[in-house]
């Protein structure tokens, strides 16, 4: 595995640094390092169901993206290096204590060493799905080494716009890169989904409740795309290319939760950041917006697509140092970079 990161071309960027021993663009070793693993409730319905999605986040990232959230962890370096048998060991604990799946949140930078720590874990006895959560910056020969262990992908399409991501993430091909790779997993992944029913206590008395009945999804695409504010033509022309694409062969999840992040980080880290925002307006989603990607969403009449509420709620942003980074309601913590497994 160690000739794979020798000279590294694993993701669109082929920087071609010998990440043995030095740094990637995505500022990463060959080491996989993580952040956080937790049952997540915050992900689409059909990948959280019942007991939420068993989310591991990566450290580090090949895109720039201005407006991450989780830019702690994708661009200021926070995790822990862990070895295939400690991957295992954490996928097989979120397996433990109840997730539906093992969600791999952008790991695109580290897609051998992950393929060997699924393996690891299968031979360890874990039966779950395995989710592929990316910015859809991924490269399909790269992908091709998870096949067999991956079912679920669920990538992101942010833009189409060349200028744009060129701007908010430095990758000027992510549009042609992305498109790629979804069509990729489209045509691999057929849509799979199960009905899954389980007895929901009285939240009072604690005694049996009733019987809810979800969907879950154990093979197939959802494509995420996020509305950012004041580009509303940005997500016109996203969804017309996913209607063309995507329509009936897999989900899409339009999200309208832009949220402006308090960054912190060093002076020439923030002004650089500043600048890339000047692309978009840094701000809430407003109602009106909220009105006209309704009305859009509903014209093209896709076959299976979530939409979110909108909410202009911020606690919900995550802060990666805390034992817990997210509200005890949306995650349940199992593993940290700092503390090790969470009791």
């Amino acid at each position: 595995m160690k000739d794979l990161y020798e000279n590294c071309l694993q993701c669109p960027r082929k920087c071609g640094v010998n990440r043995n021993e030095s740094l990637g663009f995505c500022k990463e070793p060959s080491d996989i390092r993580i952040a956080v693993a937790c049952l997540h409730f915050g992900e689409e319905p059909l990948i959280t169901v019942h007991g939420g999605s068993g989310t591991i986040f990566f450290t580090g990232c090949n895109l720039r993206c201005a407006f991450c959230q989780n830019y702690q962890i994708s661009q200021q370096g926070m995790g822990a290096n862990v070895s295939k048998e400690e991957f295992a060991q954490i996928c097989l604990k979120l397996e433990e204590a109840g997730a539906e799946n093992i969600n791999l949140v952008t790991g695109s930078h580290h897609i051998p060493a992950i393929a060997r720590g699924l393996e690891e874990a299968r031979k360890r006895g874990l039966t779950l799905p395995v989710c592929w959560n990316s910015s859809g910056y991924d490269s399909v020969e790269s992908l091709k080494l998870l096949e067999g262990l991956v079912t679920i992908w669920l990538p992101d399409l942010k833009t189409l716009s060349p200028e744009l991501s060129k701007s908010l993430c430095a990758a000027e091909d992510y549009p042609e890169k992305a498109k790629e790779a979804v069509k990729w997993m489209i045509d691999r992944n057929p849509l799979k989904l199960v009905s899954v029913k389980k007895e929901v206590p009285d939240s009072t008395s604690g005694k049996p409740g009733k019987i809810v009945e979800k969907d879950k999804i154990l093979q197939g695409v959802i494509v995420r795309h996020l509305f950012l504010p004041g580009r509303f033509f940005e997500t016109a022309d996203v969804l017309q290319w996913l209607k063309e694409n995507a329509d009936g062969k897999a989900i899409i999840s339009l999200m309208s939760q832009y949220t402006p992040v308090p960054f912190k980080g060093s002076e020439e880290e923030l002004s650089k950041r500043k600048k890339a925002l000047s692309s978009i307006e840094n701000r809430l989603v407003n109602e009106s917006e909220d009105k006209d990607l309704r009305d859009l969403i509903e014209a093209y009449d896709f076959d299976y697509l979530f939409y979110q509420d909108l909410c202009a709620d911020t606690e919900w942003l995550p802060d990666f140092e805390k034992k817990q980074p997210f509200s005890y309601k949306l995650a349940k913590p199992v593993w940290h970079f700092k503390y090790g497994f969470v009791k």
